[in-house]
């Protein structure tokens, strides 16, 4: 109610438009008066009346200013509408805001960071009403409307020149090829934008409002196909300002095109246009503006953009260079001079006049006609023709006529060709248009020009209201509310008044057609007809204009011109001339016609309107002139449209929001009611009287304008209410409390006053008491003193007496003392001189007896020594030790006496030599002086010293530069960042080549859905996924093929059908039959093959040993040269051995000879085995086995002659045709009887020979071991000689030699004739070892042989019977159970590869190996390569490794959005990596291996090749398994982060928004489907899970955890800085809890390492930056320094969306968010807004080997590779 007090009003003002106004008293209903005070305390008066000023308009609360949809206000009217228009442009710098469906911008004139990539990914896919206002909003309102209701959709740009209509039709356009990128690789969307640059050429030019206005119309036609891809495009122009070519106003100028030519002309393609030499001042119809330059605008760079356009859309350069022609030759044609005649009435063109000249060469037009029909007109009558010349006026307008002419149709070919460069073959499902158009406009002179811009706005706004109206109604039809007719202004009298009959424009066409017709007659005509309209007046001093009343505003135009730019007139003449020109395209562009646009297309479109506002004149940069923003606003409709809104229910609010923001008001009892909308009827019924100010809907409560500000009053009074109990309350408290304190200390003061008094009696009590002691005591010190006075006089005097004679006694006993001391030594050194003389006399007698001792014992020696008899009985053998080392010491000495001749004989020499240089030397000092050798000497010197500096300036150079090796190191974080740069770049390289794969196949696609029924279908623009060029087929194929054969004849089809049934009836009983011949062969060959495995791997072992013992026995021989017995031993071993190895050669002759007639005979006796007896041939060829071990030789030949005889006999018998023939007379089972025996005959022959052989094996390790012993105790005494020097070498060779001799000496002793014994035992079993190492050798030789012959039979037996046997058969091996030497290799067929991979990979299911190792197909696909290996098939690695890389893409790209097939493909696919790694013999990959593991490694192949590309396919599989995650993660993130209630307490103040746009919600009556923080961690938890389940290894699957909380981060952040209803203190309080059970669910999983958290650091300090205190200087630095991790644009940005939740709470201020921005400007932040939420970390494999051995996988029966064999 206004007449209350403090009410707040709004009062016109003539500067300001609207003031801001309180009431200071209660108004009554009458009076004339209102008292008011302004905003700056000011009083005033203000007058009501019906001749004064009406009540005045109220003001909107505090919390409802800055809203983003002015419809959400609760009063409507301009004043609110400005206000907050100007304080959303002023304070947060919002240049968007949202009035209904026309989204209201303001030109900032300032370049803003929100038209980047991210923010369009932003938008894309959003509701209109949920995101900040932004044109991108508007366009994906139409896209998604468009895909929604398959209906075509236009948005309408408008406003005035200099708006920004242009540049927000542009970031619309931009956002359609962004979103709605095109299918295949024409970059439609590329040529749409590259089509601005050349408009704005030709299209725009500089005006008195504006840089670069759009001197006409466009509408562009975006089309799109049935996946809504742009497929093409088509433009219309209308209203195009020709009269600008020739005319120009003052500080404006031409169309671009004209300067940025003029500007290049210097380039040498344009030297024959003739400009070279002039400038755009040259040109008449260039410089008519006095201003041909624009401040910060370069028009030749602009020059270059427009030919690259020119180029990018397929326009020739020939057609270029024609386009340029023309518009050098419309400015020469300008500059052409009309000479007038004398008479006035003629006129001429000098012949001379270059500009003539150069117009018609460039044209190539007859010069000749030119300049005459340029002053002459030609008239046709009903019998003749005259020519008439024309006055000089007649002829420049004839001239100008044709320069407009020309440039309009030059025009009107680049907009043809531009779209057909646009256009495509496909077919059209729909499109978007964007319509830029002028706004009303009026200047102070308007003419025909503005005449026809302010028609086309007068029908566009017709169009405008009539939609707003239709919206209205519908909402509240769907809502179910009662419709009253709205009255709405209608324009439709203002358009009858213009193109009615009689109309203006039907007497502009009457008049123009009268042969004198004239302005000022024209002019009269509209004042006699049209004076009796409403919507026209004659201007009170002007005869020659007329005033139109618009829907915006009155306009006057002048009539001047009016009739000649309507008729445009070009004469015949002159079109002639230009038909006839030389060049074809001068011709061609002159015949095309424009198209102009009809408002039934808009008509046929959901329109979306885009007003643009022109905040001032001056064009600064954020300020708002409130006179020009009201004037534009009355004009572009926005203000009807609130008016509209106004009339009915203008504030709408969903129940759940009315109650949650109301519910303070509710009762205690009706908190309890269930439903929440009978609770919002009963409160509104209680709060509203009027049943009429509010209405129920289905979804939504509707409210009259001012309802909600009356709530927004009684919430206040509530929480007033409320604050002021508890003010009241904490009062009452505060003063009872200090009541208790004052209370309290009164008591403690009385309590210590009492207690002082008190204690200074106490105290002079004891003073009292004090000094009666201190006397007593003192009168006793007094008398004590005196009496230790005397006593101690009477002690000193004793101590001095008794003093005196103690030193007196002292004296005479120190002189006895000294006396006793000089006798002791003296006595003592007689005594010692006594003894020496004693002792030196027993020295020499017992020197003198050894001496005689010593003698004699020398003389004893020598003559044992010369006797040496006992010395060789003692040392046996030793003569001939020492005379070699005699030998050898006489030879070394006769060397060094060679040595010493020779060094004296070349002493000799150099001696001879030396002294002739002395000769030499004198000689040359003779000849020269002793000065010159003096200064040459020191010459040297001074060299030799300057390089010595140099060498030491070198070494401190170098170790310089050792010094900076230790700063090189510091820039270790720097190369590693730059090769994760170098990582991520190659990442997206291969990402971007998976995108190119993914389009191809979309084409692929595309072709055959076209060819078979094409539907509709709605793709994401990004989508991509993988695949190969493999010659496998797809899905699609088979789908083709599968209608192909659907179309076959029905009869043939059904022969095929039964011929297919007999074929599968046939192979499965063959089928049958080899099975059974399989299972017979395995039970008969599989125990010779086992036994033989056996054999040869103890053959291995004998083989090994025996070169061991040859190459010990050989070291030992030539190391121990001087031992003769050894040496002997040595050479009758060798022979022995080679008379093994000859006779072991005959053997082995005798044995091929045998074989061969063996082979023979079978071949010769008839043709092939039946296939039914394959395994019993196998078995016979493989039983002479056992015979390698027998001893005789004769068994041995009857035993291959029995085997000879069994062949020939069934080789006879391969003549029947079946087992009966083969089985007459029991013959067959007699035969196999006696096989059998002598198998069993063999096999313990076999196994004696075992027994006998383990034995003789263990004796020969023993005697091995001991030998290798005496080997290494050899060794060691020759080491240990060899470092000693020669003589003790010599004196140790003797010792050990004695020693040993004595040990054996010894041993004789002790046992005699055991030694004898123990060598002649040893030389026995050496030679018995000998002889069993030959044998074993042999047998082995002969085994090696038969099994090479053995296996070239089976292989030409199976490759006989591979040729007689059906195809259709398979084998059937079941999967072995692990054996004994099972190497970890699977065997398969190359036929069976195809199995093999469409098992594992094609058809593989994850849950099918859950209960397995992990990685299973990966360890089973690397055990098949490792046996590919082992076999050294190149052939089979490549095309198993080659199948399984494209199964793999196949089945990734089959289920590109299903995480865990990719989850399971991308651990296998990683394993079977590491595999590769692990076995590839490199040392690199080998240091955690076992020895196992070693032994496994490929042989034969190097695959690091094929590593890179598995590397690669894991890449591509990580970034599409963070594709998917983030896919299904997507719409749950803003749900769960900002708008779920994780705290219930802050549900009762959280902000639910005013109003959703009905247009965008594509959800369900209950409302959209919402996501809770538990549901986010949930299906995060589940990602993990997946991932541990499949193996993945923990460090890729952090890294995929690192990347989601990346994505978390930047789209929780970035719709946090483009919604203002979630920029609150709660959302803060409820955010920062998000977060910390987020990390609360890293830690559990213990991830807390993995880098999430720190990813999550912007939001983090973007939900502190919400909750900090924003006030004083002390804050903005806390917030500097506490958001580091966010940029200035960002912090800024949240300042500027934050939001109050009451009217208790304070905004922020603009002057705390300049200080904020003046502490930023140090950082240099990147200018970034949103975070780019397309970024991907590089991912980064680390090598995790495997500790599982492969001969222990276990392969699960139901796989089903029965088909595979382990090895």
């Amino acid at each position: 109610k206004i007449s209350k007090e403090y009410t707040r009003v709004w009062i016109p003002d003539p500067e300001d438009v609207w003031r801001a106004a309180e009431i200071i008293k209660d108004y009554k209903e009458g009076e004339p008066i209102l008292h008011l005070k302004l905003e700056d305390e000011s009083p005033l008066e203000y007058r009501i009346g019906p001749k004064d000023n009406p009540l005045p308009f109220l003001r909107n609360p505090d919390i409802l200013v800055g809203e983003n949809d002015l419809t959400a206000l609760s009063y409507l009217h301009e004043p609110a509408v400005l206000h907050n228009l100007k304080v959303r442009f002023l304070e947060p710098n919002h240049i968007y805001t949202y009035c209904g469906i026309v989204l209201v911008a303001i030109n900032p004139y300032d370049q803003l960071q929100i038209y980047g990539e991210e923010v369009i990914n932003a938008y894309s896919g959003q509701n209109m009403g949920d995101m900040d206002p932004h044109i991108f909003a508007v366009a994906e309102e139409a896209y998604k409307q468009m895909a929604r209701d398959e209906r075509n959709q236009s948005i309408i740009v408008s406003g005035e020149s200099g708006a920004g209509k242009t540049v927000s039709a542009k970031y619309a356009m931009r956002f359609f090829a962004t979103v709605g990128g095109s299918a295949n690789d024409t970059n439609v969307e590329e040529k749409v934008l590259a089509s601005s640059p050349i408009m704005e050429a030709i299209g725009n030019a500089k005006t008195t409002r504006n840089d670069n206005s759009s001197r006409f119309g466009k509408y562009i036609q975006i089309g799109f196909d049935r996946r809504y891809h742009i497929i093409g495009a088509n433009m219309r122009t209308y209203l195009l300002e020709k009269s600008r070519v020739v005319f120009q106003a003052e500080d404006e100028r031409n169309y671009h095109i004209f300067y940025q030519l003029c500007a290049s002309a210097s380039f040498p393609e344009f030297k024959d246009l003739a400009l070279s030499k002039s400038s755009a001042e040259d040109f008449i119809f260039t410089s008519q503006g006095e201003n041909i330059f624009i401040e910060g605008v370069n028009d030749a760079e602009d020059f270059k953009k427009t030919k690259e356009a020119f180029t990018l859309l397929g326009v020739k350069e020939s057609n270029q260079s024609s386009i340029f022609r023309i518009i050098a030759s419309i400015l020469h044609l300008g500059n052409v001079e009309i000479c007038s005649e004398r008479d006035g009435d003629s006129c001429h063109i000098s012949r001379n006049d270059p500009h003539l000249t150069h117009f018609c060469r460039l044209l190539g037009v007859e010069l000749e006609q030119m300049e005459h029909w340029l002053c002459h007109r030609k008239l046709v009558t009903t019998s003749e023709t005259y020519v008439k010349n024309m006055s000089r006026k007649q002829a420049a307008n004839a001239r100008d006529a044709l320069a407009k002419h020309i440039y309009a149709h030059m025009f009107d070919w680049i907009v043809e060709h531009v779209n057909k460069s646009l256009h495509t073959s496909s077919k059209q499902h729909s499109f978007i248009g964007v319509l830029d158009i002028y706004g009303f406009e009026t200047f102070e002179i308007n003419s025909f020009e503005q005449f026809c811009i302010n028609y086309a706005n007068e029908k566009l706004q017709q169009q405008f209201n009539q939609h707003v109206f239709k919206l209205e109604q519908e909402e509240y039809m769907k809502e179910q509310i009662p419709w009253t007719l709205i009255d709405f202004y209608d324009n439709q009298p203002c358009i009858d008044l213009i193109e009615a009959k009689l109309g203006i424009l039907d007497l502009l066409d009457e008049e123009c057609k009268v042969p004198k017709g004239t302005d000022q007659n024209w002019c009269q005509k509209l004042y006699d007809r049209l004076s009796s309209s409403v919507h026209f007046q004659k201007p009170r001093m002007s005869n020659i204009s007329f005033i139109i009343i618009h829907f915006a505003d009155k306009v006057e135009y002048q009539c001047d011109g009016f009739l000649e730019k309507n008729r445009d007139t070009v004469y015949e003449e002159h079109i002639n001339i230009l038909k006839a020109s030389k060049f074809f395209f001068v011709k061609l562009s002159i015949c095309s016609t424009s198209h102009p646009l009809f408002l039934c297309t808009l008509n046929a479109t959901t329109p979306h309107y885009v007003r643009c506002i022109k905040p001032n004149d001056e064009k600064e940069a954020f300020s708002f002139d409130s006179r020009r923003a009201v004037q534009q606003l009355r004009a572009c409709g926005v203000l009807e449209t609130i008016r509209i809104s106004a009339a009915g229910y203008p504030s709408r609010w969903t129940y759940p929001d009315f109650f949650n923001r109301y519910r303070v008001l509710m009762k205690k009892s009706d908190m309890t009611v269930g439903d929440k909308k009978l609770v919002c009827r009963n409160l509104l019924e209680t709060l509203v009287k009027d049943p009429d100010k509010f209405q129920f809907g289905k979804t939504k409560i509707f409210f009259r304008a001012g309802q909600v500000a009356y709530l927004e009053k009684l919430r206040a009074d509530k929480f007033r209410s409320a604050c002021i109990k508890i003010q009241k309350t904490v009062r009452r408290w505060l003063q009872m409390v200090r009541y208790k304190k004052i209370r309290k200390s009164a008591i403690t003061l009385q309590r210590f006053g009492r207690g002082y008094m008190a204690r200074r009696y106490a105290e002079r009590l004891r003073l009292t008491r004090a000094a009666v002691i201190c006397q007593k005591q003192y009168r006793m010190v007094r008398e004590r003193t005196a009496y230790l006075r005397v006593r101690q006089a009477v002690v000193t005097i004793q101590a001095f007496t008794r003093g005196m004679f103690t030193r007196r006694i002292f004296q005479e006993f120190l002189l006895h003392h000294k006396a006793m001391i000089i006798q002791k030594h003296v006595r003592g050194w007689l005594t010692r001189r006594k003894f020496k003389v004693a002792r030196n006399a027993a020295i020499t007698i017992q020197c003198a007896y050894r001496r005689m001792r010593a003698k004699r014992e020398l003389k004893q020696l020598k003559i044992e020594a010369r006797s040496a008899q006992h010395l060789k009985k003692l040392n046996t053998g030793m003569e001939n030790k020492i005379v070699q080392l005699q030998r050898k010491m006489d030879d070394q000495t006769k060397d060094l006496k060679t040595q010493n001749e020779q060094l004296v004989v070349a002493k000799a020499s150099l001696g001879s030599e030396v002294n002739k240089l002395q000769k030499e030397l004198e000689t040359m000092r003779s000849r020269q002086g002793d000065g010159s050798q003096l200064t040459s000497m020191k010459d040297e010197l001074e060299k030799l010293r300057a390089e010595l500096q140099e060498a030491h300036a070198h070494r401190k150079k170098l170790e310089e530069e050792h010094g900076n090796e230790k700063i090189a190191s510091q820039s270790v974080g720097r190369v590693q960042a730059e090769l994760d740069e170098e990582r991520q770049r190659y990442q997206n390289l291969l990402r971007e080549f998976s995108r190119l794969e993914q389009r191809y196949d979309n084409l692929q696609e595309a072709k055959v859905r076209v060819c078979i029924c094409p539907g509709h279908r709605r793709n994401n623009s990004n989508q991509s996924s993988l695949e190969s060029d493999s010659n496998y087929p797809s899905i699609s194929t088979s789908e083709e093929m599968g209608v192909e054969k659907a179309a076959m004849d029905i009869g043939v089809f059904m022969k095929l059908q039964k011929r297919v049934r007999e074929l599968e009836q046939e192979r499965k009983r063959l089928q049958v039959n080899l099975e059974k011949m399989e299972d017979q062969s395995k039970r008969k060959v599989g125990p010779c093959l086992s036994l033989r495995q056996e054999l040869e791997s103890e053959n291995k072992k004998l083989k090994n040993d025996l070169n061991e013992l040859r190459k010990a026995i050989a070291d030992r021989a030539s190391k121990n040269s001087s031992s003769n017995e050894l040496q002997d031993g040595y050479n009758l071993l060798l022979g022995q051995l080679k008379a093994a190895n000859e006779e072991l050669d005959v053997r082995k002759e005798e044995v091929l000879i045998l074989r061969s007639q063996i082979v023979t005979a079978a071949q010769i006796s008839g043709s092939a085995l039946p296939l039914c007896g394959a395994n019993s041939y196998c078995s016979v060829l493989f039983s002479p086995v056992h015979f390698c071990f027998t001893s005789s030789c004769h068994s041995f030949l009857l035993c291959h002659l029995s085997l000879f005889l069994y062949l020939s006999w069934l080789a006879a018998g391969s003549k029947a045709s079946d087992w009966g023939y083969l089985n007459e007379d029991g013959e067959l089972g007699l035969a196999y009887q006696g096989l059998k025996q002598v198998a069993r005959l063999l096999e313990a022959q076999l196994q004696s020979q075992a027994r006998k052989h383990e034995d003789e094996l263990e004796a020969f390790h023993t005697q091995i071991e001991l030998l290798r012993d005496d080997i290494e105790k050899k060794q060691e005494m020759l080491n240990h000689t060899m470092s000693l020097s020669p003589e003790a070498q010599v004196e140790y060779s003797i010792q050990q030699e004695i020693t040993r001799l004595t040990n054996d000496n010894l041993v004789r002793t002790l046992q005699p004739g055991c030694c004898s014994r123990t060598l002649n035992h040893t030389i026995m079993i050496q030679k018995d070892l000998k002889e069993l190492v030959e044998k074993l050798e042999k047998n082995e030789r002969k085994l090696k042989k038969q099994l090479r012959i053995y296996m070239k039979k089976v292989q030409e037996l199976e490759a006989s019977q591979s040729t007689t046997a059906k195809p259709e058969m398979t084998r059937q091996v079941t999967v072995q159970r692990r054996e004994k030497d099972f190497e970890g290799m699977l065997e398969y067929y190359k036929e069976d590869e195809a199995l093999l991979v469409k098992t594992l990979i094609t058809d593989m299911k994850p849950h099918a190996v859950s209960a397995t190792v992990p990685c299973l197909p990966a360890y089973i696909l690397f055990m098949c390569i490792r046996h590919a290996d082992y076999i050294n098939d190149d052939q089979k690695v490549h095309s198993l490794l080659t199948s399984t890389i494209n199964a793999i893409k196949k089945v990734l790209k089959k289920n590109n959005d299903d995480f865990e097939m990719t989850s399971f493909w991308l651990a296998n696919t990683s394993r079977l990596l590491h595999c590769l790694k692990q076995y590839s013999g490199d040392e690199a990959f080998m240091t955690q291996n076992t020895a196992k593991q070693n032994e496994h490694c490929l042989k034969n192949f190097d695959l690091a090749e094929y590593r890179q590309v598995l590397s690669d396919l894991s890449i591509q599989i990580y970034q599409q398994l963070v594709k998917v995650a983030e896919h299904v993660m997507q719409p749950m993130i803003v749900s769960a982060m900002l708008e779920s209630e994780s705290i219930p307490s802050l549900a009762g103040v959280k902000p639910m928004g005013y109003r959703n746009r009905s247009s965008s919600m594509d959800k369900d009556e209950e409302g959209p489907g919402s996501y809770t923080l538990e549901a986010l961690i949930r299906q995060l938890g589940q990602f993990h899970g997946v991932m541990g389940e499949h193996g993945l290894d923990p460090e890729i699957a952090g890294q995929v955890i690192r990347q989601l909380f990346y994505s978390i981060n930047a789209v929780t952040l970035n719709n946090l800085l483009l919604r203002k209803d979630v920029c609150s203190w709660s959302t803060g309080m409820q955010l920062r809890y998000n977060i910390s059970q987020m990390e609360e669910w890293l830690r559990g999983k213990n991830l807390h390492q993995s880098g999430a958290v720190i990813n999550m650091e912007p939001v983090i300090q973007a939900a502190q930056l919400l909750q900090v205190k924003k006030k004083t200087s002390q804050d903005a630095e806390a917030i500097c320094s506490l958001c580091t991790a966010l940029t200035m644009q960002q912090i800024v940005k949240i300042l500027n969306l934050y939001t109050p939740l009451n009217e208790f709470e304070e905004r922020v201020t603009v002057s705390f968010i300049r200080n904020i921005q003046n502490r930023l400007q140090e950082r240099n932040d990147v200018p970034m807004l949103l975070v780019d939420t397309k970024h991907t970390f590089p991912v980064l494999f680390p090598y995790t080997p495997s500790a599982l051995s492969l001969e222990t996988l276990h392969i699960p029966a139901n796989l089903s590779l029965h088909f595979l064999t382990r090895v």
